[in-house]
């Protein structure tokens, strides 16, 4: 599949993992206390960016891994919209918003990657 030989291997992974951590210390404010359902599926969300990513390299497949990649991306816009609302409606200042917003270009690129590398392309 690549030169990689696990997921914690890859850069990709380890800016979702960062980003995880990044996204719960928020959560730890004060102000989320009450709001459990914002917290559990920004947290559920957020997780399954970095598990799909996980279990597509399990699969040891180039074009399972993509599946799931996707599966991560969508994962990210979900994350992206519970944090557009939380800014929309006050939750996160300004700082904290711009922070958290993150970039899905990384995953994104690495999907590309997966697809083109050795003469492997295929439609997903």
């Amino acid at each position: 599949m690549n030169q990689y030989t696990s997921f914690e291997d890859l850069e990709v992974y380890k800016a979702t993992l960062s980003f995880t951590v990044n996204i719960f210390e928020v959560l730890q404010q004060e102000k989320f206390k009450k709001e459990f359902a914002f917290v559990d599926q920004l947290k559920r969300a957020t997780l399954s960016i970095s598990n799909n990513i996980a279990e597509g390299f399990e699969r040891e497949t180039d074009k399972e891994l993509v599946g799931f990649l996707y599966f991560s991306k969508g994962s990210a816009g979900e994350v992206r919209n519970i944090l557009n609302v939380l800014e929309a409606v006050k939750y996160l200042d300004a700082n904290d918003y711009q922070s958290l917003k993150g970039d899905s270009k990384q995953l994104s690129n690495y999907i590309k990657y997966v697809k083109k590398k050795d003469g492997f392309d295929f439609k997903s």
